[in-house]
C-alpha cells in the first residue's frame, strides 16, 4: 500500500494538512491506518481547527483501503498459497538447516534472537552468501555489521577446486547479487522497504536472477529508540514495520531474516527485546547462544509454525 505523500496527485484531499496531522499520530502510509484506532484519530481530528478537512482525508483513506481489499480465499486457494510458499532456502549451516528441515522458509519472517556475540550476524552473512549464489539478496545494516570479507571467507570454504580466475568470477557473481544498505533509523528503513516493494512489483513474473532474501541486522536497533520516546507512536511504528515485512515476504515470495537482541528478564534470565507486542509478528523465532571459550554455537526453536518449541541443535560457523 502506498505512502500518503504519493497519493495527493490522485486524491487532492490528502494535502499537507492531512498528512502532517497523520504523521503526528504515526501514520505515514495507507497500511498504517489498518493498525490505528480510528475512533481516537477521529476524536483528535474533531479538536483540530481543520477538523472538516481532516475528516474528509480520513474518509478518503478508508475508501482507498476498501478499494484495495482482496476477496477472502477459500480452502483450495489457501492450500495452493501454502504450496507456493513451502520452499526453503538453506542457510549453509548444517546444524540450523537440519533443525529447520532444510532452511528458512520462503514467504515467512524468521527471527534470530540472542545476546551479543551469539552468532546472529554470522548466521545472516552465511545465509546471504549461500542464497546469493542463485538469487539476489538485500541486506539492511543498522550497525556497520556487514562484512564483504566474511562473505568471501564463507564462499572460499565452499568453492570446489578450480582455477584462480574461475574462483574470482564466482566470487564477483555472488557479491554482485548482494545489495547492502545502511539504515540507522526506522524511517530510513521504511523508505528502503517501500522502494523494495516497488522493485518487487516490477520483478514479479520476470525471469532471471530475482530478489529472494531480505535481511535486517538488526530490527531491534531501529525499533527500540522509538519505543522509548513515545509508547503509542512507537508501538504503531513497530506494528507497521512488522506488517510491512510480513507483507513483502508473503506477496513477493521472499524469505525475510531479522535479528533481535535480548534484554533482562525475571530471575536474571534473558528474553527477546521489543516486548509482547512484537513476539507474535515473526513466523519463526530461533534463540542463539555461544559456548564460552569455543566456536560452537547453540540454536533452539522458540516459535515455529510446524515444529515444536524447544528443539535444539549445535553448529559451527
Amino acid at each position: 500500500m502506498a505512502r500518503l505523500a504519493n497519493l495527493e496527485t490522485e486524491y487532492p484531499v490528502l494535502d499537507s494538512t492531512v498528512r502532517n496531522f497523520c504523521a503526528s499520530h504515526g501514520i505515514f502510509s495507507v497500511e498504517d491506518f489498518l493498525i490505528h484506532d480510528l475512533y481516537m484519530l477521529a476524536a483528535f481530528a474533531e479538536q483540530n481547527d481543520s477538523s472538516e478537512r481532516l475528516k474528509e482525508g480520513i474518509a478518503q483513506v478508508l475508501s482507498i483501503i476498501d478499494d484495495m481489499h482482496q476477496p477472502w480465499l477459500n480452502g483450495m486457494e489457501l492450500l495452493e498459497d501454502a504450496k507456493r510458499n513451502k520452499h526453503v532456502f538453506p542457510t549453509g549451516i548444517q546444524g540450523i538447516d537440519l533443525l529447520l528441515g532444510d532452511g528458512i522458509r520462503v514467504g515467512q519472517l524468521t527471527e534470530l534472537v540472542g545476546p551479543s556475540s551469539s552468532g546472529k550476524t554470522q548466521v545472516c552473512l552465511r545465509t546471504a552468501s549461500n542464497v546469493a549464489r542463485n538469487h539476489m539478496v538485500l541486506y539492511l545494516d543498522t550497525g556497520n555489521s556487514f562484512s564483504p570479507q566474511r562473505i568471501a571467507y564463507f564462499l572460499g570454504k565452499t568453492i570446489s577446486p578450480s582455477s584462480a580466475q574461475a574462483k574470482n568470477q564466482f566470487l564477483q557473481k555472488v557479491m554482485s547479487n548482494i545489495s547492502c544498505h545502511s539504515v540507522f533509523d526506522i524511517f530510513a528503513m521504511f523508505d528502503v522497504l517501500h522502494q523494495l516493494e516497488s522493485y518487487l512489483r516490477c520483478q514479479d513474473g520476470r525471469g532471471g536472477c530475482q530478489m529472494r532474501l531480505l535481511i535486517v541486522d538488526s530490527i531491534s536497533s531501529l525499533i527500540s529508540p522509538v519505543l522509548g520516546s513515545s509508547s503509542t507512536l512507537g508501538r504503531a511504528l513497530m506494528t507497521s514495520a512488522g506488517y510491512l515485512l510480513k507483507k513483502l515476504a508473503h506477496q513477493h515470495n521472499l524469505a525475510v531474516l531479522i535479528i533481535n537482541h535480548t534484554v533482562g528478564g525475571e530471575g536474571g534470565s534473558s528474553k527477546p527485546a521489543l516486548g509482547d507486542s512484537w513476539k507474535c509478528i515473526p513466523h519463526s523465532r530461533l534463540f542463539l547462544s555461544c559456548d564460552r571459550g569455543s566456536n560452537t554455537y547453540n540454536v533452539s526453536i522458540l516459535r515455529h509454525p510446524s515444529m515444536a518449541s524447544g528443539k535444539a541443535a549445535r553448529f559451527v560457523i
